[in-house]
């Protein structure tokens, strides 16, 4: 037998407020929610370590860092343009290390490229001089050494940094540094290619997982009579 239409009616109002949730949550924009995350540091979730080169499209060359000084005319397969790659968020900021001379590639507030030293390794080498050092040496761990990895349509990479937005890493065809204010995302000097040294695979610390066994009984050993 059909149902009476007030007992419809009642139905349908008493589920009007779960169809309203289920629209709010359909029209839910995830965007900001990831923008948000990929801004944030994340200290809590295991780091993923890469090792590989950075082609620059225009220099023809990859991502040198010699230390302080930053450029892009190494060769394929040169100790300067290993770089370690490690993500920072659950997103795509990374941090970008020189495999040869540990210093970070970071961008300044001029949006000059620049190599700097993370305290940790400084601290190792040089801990009588830390403490008055550390007032004028820059931090590898700053936020000016943090870039935001964009794949661009093209299929290459641009590393915006995190710090100032809109300033990418860029370089020349001669390979020289172009200062962050004057770059765009559709410029060819911040288009970068992903390439893994020669006969070298990708470098990734896989997870290790611990099997808990039951505790077993200790054996006393039993003295000779």
């Amino acid at each position: 037998a059909p149902l009476p239409q007030s007992l419809v009616v009642l139905k349908v109002c008493s589920l009007s407020p779960w169809f309203q949730m289920f629209a709010a949550e359909e029209n839910v924009d995830f965007r900001i929610h990831v923008e948000n995350q990929t801004r944030a540091r994340d200290d809590v979730s295991r780091k993923q370590l890469r090792l590989y080169q950075l082609y620059s499209r225009t220099s023809g060359k990859h991502i040198q860092v010699l230390g302080r000084r930053i450029s892009a005319k190494g060769e394929d397969g040169d100790k300067y343009a290993q770089l370690l790659v490690e993500t920072d968020t659950f997103g795509s900021q990374v941090r970008i290390k020189g495999k040869e001379t540990d210093f970070y590639l970071c961008m300044n507030r001029k949006g000059k490229l620049v190599g700097k030293i993370a305290f940790g390794l400084f601290i190792f080498s040089f801990p009588f001089f830390f403490f008055f050092f550390s007032l004028f040496l820059p931090d590898g761990t700053s936020k000016e050494c943090v870039f935001i990895e964009k794949v661009l349509e093209n299929n290459y990479t641009a590393l915006m940094s995190a710090k100032y937005s809109g300033w990418y890493v860029g370089f020349t065809k001669k390979g020289r540094p172009r200062k962050g204010p004057k770059t765009r995302e559709n410029q060819q000097d911040v288009h970068f290619m992903k390439r893994y040294p020669k006969g070298q695979m990708e470098i990734q610390k896989p997870f290790k997982y611990t099997t808990v066994t039951k505790r077993t009984k200790r054996i006393r050993p039993t003295n000779p009579s």
